[in-house]
């Protein structure tokens, strides 16, 4: 029993000591090239916020991590057979019943760690705003906390299963990984994209929602093939380590 998740202790742990932090996952369920299971944002979701919580909890911090939500918005993975999509609209009112009933409880802290970047949470904290008493806090792991240690870890840019993503469940869930059992190779493509054919797209000062299956062969966004767990280790410590304070 770890006392920071809450899917693992009882009524009469939590009365005796209730968290003042609560930590909410939110993850996705679609696929990640040829090589990573469907629950790899999950799976990250889940593994960040396990390793955060109980830094900050041996640190003394009365914190404790919540079930993670294994759906997210997939409309533009919409032709990937099994991208559970829930719209923004959805998550949002999901977030809504939830923040409710921990304020019901007295609750008034809460971090939601998002996981996949289909899932825009910045305006449904706008619009939170003024709404509970909760004080709600955002942490996009793979975007801001990512950029200060990727860099020095690895050698591909990572948007999609690639050499980022590829080493943290090498890391931690190596049975999930597919690959050649005789020589270790990672049974996957380069993970190569399609650029637009609007340079404004490509310059970044237009955006548009990636029509997936047009931008990439298999999914994936990021060669996977120089991953190792190793790397996906140290990725993991350092940015959980940053994360716990």
């Amino acid at each position: 029993m770890r006392p920071w998740v809450l899917e693992e202790v009882n009524y009469a742990q939590l009365k005796s000591q209730l968290p003042e932090v609560l930590v909410l996952p939110l993850g996705a369920t679609e696929p990640h090239n040829l090589h990573l299971p469907y629950a790899t944002d999950t799976l990250e979701a889940q593994i960040i916020g396990e390793l955060a919580c109980q830094k900050a909890y041996t640190q003394g911090a009365k914190v404790m991590l919540l079930p993670t939500l294994p759906f997210g918005t997939e409309t533009n993975q919409r032709e990937f057979p099994l991208s559970l999509n829930l719209m923004p609209s959805t998550i949002l009112q999901i977030l809504k019943d939830i923040i409710q009933g921990l304020e019901y409880n007295g609750f008034r802290k809460l971090v939601i760690l998002n996981s996949h970047g289909g899932n825009e949470i910045k305006p449904m904290l706008r619009e939170l705003y003024g709404q509970t008493k909760i004080q709600l806090f955002l942490c996009e792991w793979y975007r801001t906390l990512a950029s200060e240690f990727k860099a020095d870890i690895f050698h591909h840019p990572d948007d999609h299963a690639g050499e980022i993503e590829t080493s943290i469940i090498m890391a931690y869930h190596p049975d999930l990984v597919h690959q050649d059992p005789q020589t270790g190779k990672i049974l996957a493509d380069e993970g190569e994209v399609q650029k637009p054919k609007l340079n404004a797209i490509n310059e970044g000062w237009i955006n548009i929602t990636r029509p997936w299956h047009l931008a990439t062969t298999n999914t994936g966004a990021g060669n996977p093939h120089l991953a190792t767990p190793a790397k996906g280790k140290l990725f993991v410590e350092k940015i959980t380590s940053k994360f716990a304070t």
